[in-house]
């Protein structure tokens, strides 16, 4: 519970929350691909938390933009959970720290980039399609979730960090819900577990999107991109 609680802050505020709440599982003796799909669960209201927290930036959004974004979403984590539930997780894994490092790595340089393009936004199909190759990775392991959505989101043309961050965690609770619904029917959670750290982790989103809110926007770049950094380090130590 105390690693949900924790996941539920992290998630709010920068994302890689599963990277407390996975290990914590299998430290406790739940099997590698049971934990994952746990962990998705225990993470998944979290993001409600989190989406409740931001209600004053998603107001200001069009609804159409909303709805679109949450179809996409709840597609690809369809598509990625049934792709974790057919495949063996090894293969996937290898690629996790390179593409962790690949979008801290456009986080941390997106205000330059930004800058460049001159007001200039992605087009809508790019970001859409961004958008759904993010969601079926997110479906498929959920760490660092947040870091590839904060980055999909600035390098499209959301200049409001606290706007994409409302956008981060809306999303990733539609995506979330989906999979966990393949997860469930597929019989790979550990429910006792599930349960308890689902409770933490909603606690913990709703004061991470408060903290979120109050801190500084160069202190929240700061703790996504070493999120980022951390997380792939953890990986690559894995392989």
């Amino acid at each position: 519970m105390a690693a949900a609680f924790a996941a539920g802050v992290l998630n709010a505020m920068a994302g890689g929350g599963s990277f407390l709440t996975f290990p914590a599982l299998v430290f406790t003796g739940i099997a590698p691909i049971t934990a994952n799909a746990t962990s998705a669960v225990a993470v998944s209201p979290g993001y409600l938390g989190s989406a409740l927290g931001f209600q004053a930036e998603l107001a200001r959004l069009p609804r159409r933009l909303l709805v679109q974004e949450g179809l996409i979403c709840a597609l690809g984590g369809l598509l990625g959970a049934a792709a974790l539930l057919v495949t063996p997780a090894k293969l996937f894994s290898a690629v996790v720290p390179w593409l962790l490092l690949f979008a801290t790595g456009l986080f941390a340089i997106a205000p330059r980039l930004l800058a460049r393009r001159q007001n200039s936004a992605t087009h809508p199909l790019a970001r859409q399609l961004g958008l759904l190759v993010v969601a079926i990775y997110g479906g498929y392991f959920n760490g660092g979730l947040g870091i590839l959505l904060m980055a999909l989101y600035t390098l499209s043309g959301e200049r409001d960090l606290h706007t994409a961050n409302a956008l981060k965690n809306l999303n990733s609770l539609v995506l979330s819900l989906l999979s966990v619904m393949a997860f469930a029917w597929a019989g790979a959670i550990a429910w006792p577990q599930a349960l308890l750290m689902m409770l933490a982790a909603t606690i913990g989103g709703f004061f991470g999107a408060r903290l979120a809110r109050k801190l500084p926007t160069t202190v929240v770049r700061s703790v996504v991109i070493l999120t980022g950094v951390v997380m792939a380090g953890v990986f690559f130590g894995r392989g």
